[in-house]
């Protein structure tokens, strides 16, 4: 059984928690523009998971039906307690590899690119996972745990990771020498030098102590989030496919065939020698560096938050009730996709009027294609009035005014 869809609510409340206490602390560890990001990618990911065909899930089928070596007793509370356990395990050595080589790390970089680090920042989660990550879980199937036994582990392992994304939780003493907590993982989501890729485990942190891939916070070295090599966007699609985009131009470019095949699986430093320029800059300086945070108007700010608003009832309302059809999901979850890049344009501080015309005109021609087809339904009423509604307001989002770089805050 999955439990992060009933967990979602209670993700969403620790988040307000979270940032009323950081008001009143006078510490607030939120940005609007970066916060609104991270959800937009997490409903992606949510939203990706309905389309993506299934792949690792028929792979555990046959394996679990025709080649595992017994089958445990689900029913046994010894099972799961292996189950949870060895899922850990395997999640480590994923984990690890997803930083470490080249085609993982293009799935997992989406969740490491937010320069804050708040609860939000673990909803931050990449769109193309499912289609690889899969492979490290074949042996939970193949040693007999069940697959409901699996489900479960590995959504109670995602749920537990959630808290961990935190600025406001101390160190915990002793917990801290066997567990995951907010201080070790602040650790691996930083880019300092000290800290880069350090700490891959989801809930036990003793594989880290075992395989020599263990940081303590220093106490003395504030951690620096977000990723070498800035994409400074808060474009879901870009933040998404801009590793797999530098991918293929290594292929493209590289003059050895050994080279060109070698770069999906090579590690992440790793470039073709034979490129005209086989180092990408990484001008990472912890001295100077500056989280990317264009200023824009409060009027396009509440814009955006309304979006998220109109696409979170789209995920809870349209998309888990589970009556659409193959071919309205992808129209559906294409239009998510295109109202995030939108949204995206103007957190950046970009002229988004065109882009704007033609996402909700699209939406128009959606509202007569459901009401002809559909006749006047829920999917139908909720489209025209989120069409109207934008539509109204748009006239008053005009074009923001980027305050100059030597006033922007970090």
């Amino acid at each position: 059984m999955d439990y992060v869809p009933y967990a979602v609510p209670f993700f969403l409340l620790a988040i307000l928690i979270e940032l009323a206490y950081g008001i009143i602390k006078k510490n607030n560890t939120y940005r609007l523009n970066d916060a609104i990001s991270s959800l937009f990618m997490g409903s992606l990911r949510s939203a990706n998971k309905l389309i993506i065909i299934g792949l690792g899930g028929y792979v555990f089928y046959l394996i679990e039906t025709n080649n595992s070596l017994w089958r445990m007793d689900a029913n046994s509370p010894l099972v799961w307690v292996f189950a949870f356990t060895v899922y850990d395990f395997f999640y480590y050595w994923f984990h690890r590899m997803s930083h470490e080589r080249q085609i993982f790390w293009a799935s997992h970089v989406a969740h490491h690119q937010s320069e804050d680090y708040n609860l939000s920042t673990a909803l931050r989660q990449t769109g193309t996972g499912a289609f690889i990550t899969w492979i490290f879980f074949i042996p939970v199937f193949l040693i007999g745990v069940p697959s409901y036994v699996f489900v479960s582990v590995a959504s109670i392992n995602l749920i537990y990771q959630f808290w961990v994304h935190s600025e406001h939780i101390p160190k915990l003493g002793w917990y801290e020498k066997f567990f995951v907590t907010a201080s070790n993982h602040r650790v691996h989501h930083a880019q300092n030098e000290n800290y880069i890729d350090k700490n891959y485990g989801g809930v036990f942190i003793i594989w880290d102590r075992m395989f020599g891939t263990y940081k303590e916070e220093d106490n003395s070295e504030a951690p620096i989030y977000g990723i070498r090599g800035k994409i400074d966007t808060f474009n879901p699609i870009w933040a998404n496919l801009h590793i797999y985009v530098n991918m293929l131009e290594d292929i493209w470019s590289a003059k050895r065939w050994k080279e060109k095949l070698f770069v999906p699986f090579a590690r992440t430093s790793w470039r073709p020698s034979s490129l005209p320029n086989s180092i990408r800059k990484d001008d990472f300086d912890p001295v100077t560096f500056k989280k990317y945070n264009p200023q824009v108007p409060t009027k396009i700010k509440a814009y955006s938050f309304f979006q998220f608003f109109a696409l979170s009832y789209v995920g809870f309302a349209l998309l888990e009730n589970g009556n659409l059809n193959y071919q309205q999901l992808w129209v559906t979850i294409s239009m998510m996709a295109f109202t995030m890049y939108c949204t995206s344009l103007w957190l950046d501080g970009k002229e988004g009027i065109g882009m704007e015309i033609t996402r909700l005109t699209l939406c128009l021609v959606l509202s007569f294609y459901t009401y002809s087809n559909m006749s006047f339904n829920l999917i139908t009423i909720s489209l025209l009035i989120y069409s109207v509604l934008n539509i109204l307001v748009l006239p008053l989002i005009n074009r923001p005014q980027v305050i100059p770089e030597a006033l922007k805050t970090n």
